[in-house]
């Protein structure tokens, strides 16, 4: 298979894999349901960060060690499921806000910052959660591990891995800004202010579903 043929197998299954509903996606929403889209952005751009770790240890064999070693790998998979359950606690605990029970009497301002929503987290807190995120899901360590060592042939020159290493980084980056700017639109963020702090819990109960399907996939 060429290079061209291989990268447009990569476009597909990362498209298919990104858009996919997972912990990188609960993030972002959590983080544009709750704050606003400088947060979620930030966070987009730290989960497109943890996209160049994955690459990094795919190129390096680094991954390869990891999904071979099993203590490895289940320490791996127990810091997610620990790391997801304290995102999810915080979901869950989602109040709904006083001033979205006042129907068509919200200004701009309440909208963007309701009252009794904790203040919004520094630009690098928000980047470092989404670090955390992406860099701690199990199953994308298995994705680029399978991507690189199956998808792409070992005789393919360096160069052309880190290529396709920042095609994934970037194609990422931009889905998750896109899911970002989508997601805090005045429409949708009114929809949001009203009703999203149901669909933060609904992230808090996935990100402890998948953190519970860690543990399980371990014990079986």
């Amino acid at each position: 298979m060429g290079y061209f043929e291989q990268f447009l197998v990569i476009v597909v299954v990362h498209f298919l894999a990104v858009a996919s509903p997972g912990p990188d996606f609960a993030i972002v929403l959590k983080q544009s349901i709750r704050y606003n889209r400088k947060v979620a952005m930030y966070t987009s751009l730290g989960i497109a960060a943890g996209i160049i770790l994955h690459v990094t240890y795919s190129l390096v064999g680094i991954g390869l060690l990891i999904a071979s070693d099993e203590r490895l790998f289940t320490a791996l998979k127990y810091i997610a499921a620990a790391y997801f359950c304290y995102i999810a606690w915080h979901c869950i605990r989602a109040e709904k806000p006083a001033e979205v029970m006042q129907e068509d009497k919200l200004t701009q301002t309440e909208l963007t910052h309701p009252a009794d929503v904790e203040q919004p987290p520094s630009a690098k807190k928000a980047f470092f959660t989404g670090f955390l995120i992406n860099g701690l899901n199990v199953k994308a360590t298995l994705f680029f591990v399978s991507l690189f060592s199956v998808v792409i042939a070992p005789d393919t020159p360096l160069g052309i891995k880190l290529i396709y290493g920042l095609y994934l980084v970037i194609a990422t980056g931009s889905w998750f800004c896109f899911l970002s700017y989508l997601l805090t639109q005045d429409k949708v963020r009114k929809l949001l202010a009203r009703k999203g702090y149901l669909f933060d819990r609904l992230m808090g109960v996935v990100l402890f579903i998948l953190a519970i399907q860690l543990v399980l996939s371990d014990l079986s």
